[in-house]
């Protein structure tokens, strides 16, 4: 305990360099910290994105491409899958439950997804938890829409509020579609996951914006004459892609939609899906019903396991990750070979400050000791600072990381991982000072009492 006292003094005398080392080495524990635990949390919320779905199945593509539109809303589909396939294989008798969804369209640059009431009954995420309605419920209505809740937050929007869809899922939209606003039943509670940053209409209120729908009783061609001469209370006839004369004429009918006549339970709501999520009565069948979808001959299609996928996924991107640890590491080297500089740099100014520790009857094994112990409070000292400024910046950047990229980050105590890594570093640091240790050892038994300059 004296020796560490004496080395803290020793320390307190060359103020500036010492800090300079503890910044150097702490800068370089909270790199090597962070990125492992950011890296960790990544691919946790990857993994807690979507649970309990046996299977997704989409048109003829690679696995991974599916798996990151349909549930990251990174990307987009190839090509589309017909609602007879959908049909054939939701019915199929292994088949407990099917979610249809369509992509295409955005809303201030957050990804459209049209589905039904399958997905807030059937899907769900991390540790088998379902979806909840912060507030609100499921869209009734063809012109009702359900916010993610990241949605609701960076909008502003509220229950009753109306929003454009707009076509296309970039951020900036040339075409928006203004004549079929959408209002806002409900708002779920926040998951942690891209669920948050997406937007959910029925299938039905999709294919009204993109004309696949009209009025549900077929309309005789009219005559000259009634093109010429509007009729009483009807509206003339534009010149655009959608018939929306019954937006107007028709509202009291209750067996359509307020707003689209399209009624919301339609036998085919849509002509084509980007893909759907399949529950199974039976898990271990998923294999099977996977090869029997992928060698159907009828129509081209692509059925995925979401674990497989996702490891696949980590596999591909591992590179990424050891590259981070690489760069990492040759900076904690970078900040210990700065102490192993200063340490050394300083034997030539320190020693008189040895001959004097000499001359009061300390061995050359104490001045080794001695060094060995300024290197281990300055290691755990850098250790200590890194892992609190890891924690400060873990708690400021939270919210930007979550708001940027979705990832959440759970503030936690140190993993043994992270307490393995923090061992090393204190090891290594330790081992390293050895060098300079030695140096003062052999300068004091030649140097004795005798100082040379």
């Amino acid at each position: 305990m004296k020796l560490f006292k004496l080395a803290w003094a020793s320390l307190l005398s060359r103020k500036a360099n010492a800090l300079l080392t503890v910044v150097a080495i702490a800068i370089s524990v909270m790199l090597l910290l962070g990125v492992d635990r950011v890296s960790q949390q990544t691919r946790a919320g990857f993994a807690n994105t979507i649970s309990g779905t046996d299977l997704i199945v989409g048109a003829r593509s690679g696995p991974v491409n599916l798996l990151l539109f349909s549930v990251f809303h990174i990307g987009y589909p190839s090509s589309n899958l017909s609602w007879d396939a959908y049909s054939h294989w939701a019915e199929h008798d292994q088949v407990a439950w099917s979610i249809p969804i369509a992509l295409g369209d955005s809303f201030r640059g957050h990804p459209v997804i049209a589905t039904d009431h399958n997905f807030f009954e059937h899907f769900q995420y991390g540790q088998r938890q379902s979806v909840r309605f912060a507030e609100g419920q499921p869209f009734e209505h063809s012109a009702e829409a359900v916010l993610g809740a990241r949605v609701a937050r960076e909008q502003g929007l509220q229950l009753s509020d109306q929003v454009v869809i707009s076509h296309g899922t970039g951020s900036v939209s040339f075409h928006q579609h203004d004549e079929d606003p959408v209002q806002i039943s409900g708002v779920l509670a926040p998951t942690g996951t891209p669920l948050d940053n997406a937007v959910f209409i029925p299938l039905v209120g999709l294919a009204t914006m993109h004309g696949e729908h009209q009025a549900e009783e077929p309309q005789s061609p009219p005559s000259f004459s009634q093109q010429s001469v509007p009729q009483e209370n009807e509206e003339p006839e534009h010149d655009h892609d959608h018939d929306h004369d019954h937006d107007h004429d028709h509202d009291h009918d209750h067996d359509h939609d307020h707003n689209h006549g399209v009624a919301l339970d339609s036998e085919q709501p849509i002509d084509s899906l980007s893909a759907f999520f399949v529950g199974l009565h039976s898990q271990p069948r998923a294999i099977f019903m996977q090869r029997m979808i992928n060698t159907w001959g009828q129509e081209p299609l692509t059925a995925l396991m979401p674990g497989a996928t996702l490891q696949e996924l980590w596999r591909t991107l591992n590179m990424f990750e050891r590259v981070l640890a690489i760069v990492s590491g040759f900076v904690l080297l970078t900040g210990l070979i700065g102490m192993l500089a200063t340490l050394l740099a300083s034997l030539q100014e320190r020693r008189r400050e040895m001959a004097v520790l000499r001359s009061l009857g300390a061995g050359p094994g104490t001045i080794f000791s001695l060094l060995v112990s300024e290197a281990f409070v300055l290691t755990v000292t850098g250790i200590g600072v890194g892992v609190a400024l890891l924690y400060a910046a873990l708690y400021a950047l939270a919210p930007w990381i979550e708001y940027s990229f979705g990832v959440v980050i759970h503030i936690s105590w140190p993993s043994m991982v992270e307490w393995q890594r923090m061992a090393i570093v204190l090891v290594a640091g330790t081992v390293i000072s050895c060098l300079p240790a030695w140096r003062a050892y052999r300068n004091s038994l030649a140097d004795g009492l005798t100082i040379k300059l």
